[in-house]
């Protein structure tokens, strides 16, 4: 495999349709972190997709598996308070803060971002 100098990956997730979570972002963050496709991957859970997870205990038991494997799960703390679910994301295990300047930071440091 091609090694790249910059192999860190942040997923987006934006979106609250569950067959795109369960079908692409949660397979591809936790077999992109198992299979050591990259060194680091984040999962940005942002708008919509908080409020889904707040309330599916199937991809809140996934998202626990993803959490395990290594990726660094964060939600934005604005967006999670809009949708009065802050509490149950950090119960998940899931890292709640302003997500604006992380993001950025990651944009800045060339890593590479999946946005759905």
């Amino acid at each position: 495999m091609l090694k790249v100098e910059n192999n860190k990956l942040a997923v987006l997730w934006t979106s609250r349709d569950r067959e795109v979570a369960l079908n692409m972002i949660f397979m591809y963050t936790l077999n992109g972190k198992m299979r050591n496709w990259w060194d680091e991957v984040s999962l940005i859970i942002w708008g919509p997709s908080s409020k889904l997870l707040s309330v599916d205990i199937e991809l809140q038991d996934y998202i626990k598996k993803i959490i395990e494997v290594g990726v660094k799960v964060e939600a934005c703390k604005a967006c999670a308070e809009s949708y009065n679910v802050s509490n149950d994301l950090e119960k998940l295990g899931i890292e709640v803060k302003y997500m604006g300047e992380p993001l950025t930071e990651y944009l800045k440091n060339r890593w590479h971002i999946i946005t759905i």
